[in-house]
């Protein structure tokens, strides 16, 4: 455990989504032709439409690990999960739903998202890379006093295709890239997730 990067309240905790509580909110932002943030261009909006879709897919079609399913069931001290999104961000709309789920086989994990564009100074305090990437998760101790880890945000072999397509494109529009990472999520299903943060939720549990 380390110290946390910036003060997270009971007040930041309190206002923060449900998980069921951003999808029905992205739902109404999606009815309302809106999306979170100041950019309200077609194209974030359509995002926002695609994101929704995935997240209601994954909702249905993602399942945790049996190995996973039983670290959760060994989580025995309280944590807080906070996460950094916005309704158009695509990484999040593939993995926050597998996230949630995780959540959920714990009574002992409270889940809660906040807006990035809401809460700069949280962001900042989370960079990957100096850059304001999304989702970010942190989980911290139920005091709010010692942070226990952070993910995010995304798997490290995307974040590491993505360098490489700023590096080079080889040709390819960003459009094309997108593409080619929601088609690696479908097919990898979550496996590198959880591969990632198997160890990370792994460390807090007390011996």
């Amino acid at each position: 455990m380390k110290p946390l990067s910036y003060p997270i309240t009971s007040a930041l905790i309190d206002g923060g989504f449900s998980y069921p509580e951003f999808v029905q909110f992205t739902e109404q932002l999606v009815g309302e032709n809106r999306t979170t943030g100041p950019n309200q261009s077609e194209e974030y909006l359509a995002y926002t439409r695609i994101c929704l879709q995935r997240m209601l897919r994954w909702n249905k079609t993602s399942k945790v690990s049996d190995e996973l399913a039983q670290l959760m069931g060994k989580v025995s001290r309280p944590q807080v999960w906070l996460l950094i999104t916005e309704a158009w961000c695509g990484d999040g709309a593939q993995s926050i739903p597998h996230l949630a789920k995780l959540a959920e086989l714990s009574p002992n994990i409270t889940f809660k998202f906040v807006i990035r564009d809401e809460h700069p100074d949280l962001m900042d305090a989370y960079l990957t890379n100096g850059n304001r990437s999304i989702p970010k998760l942190i989980a911290v101790t139920a005091d709010l006093q010692q942070e226990l880890f952070t993910w995010g945000p995304k798997p490290k072999y995307l974040i590491d295709r993505h360098a490489a397509f700023k590096q080079n494109s080889e040709g390819r529009s960003y459009s094309d890239f997108l593409e080619e990472v929601h088609l690696w999520y479908a097919k990898n299903k979550q496996k590198d997730l959880e591969t990632e943060i198997y160890p990370l939720i792994s460390s807090t549990l007390i011996p």
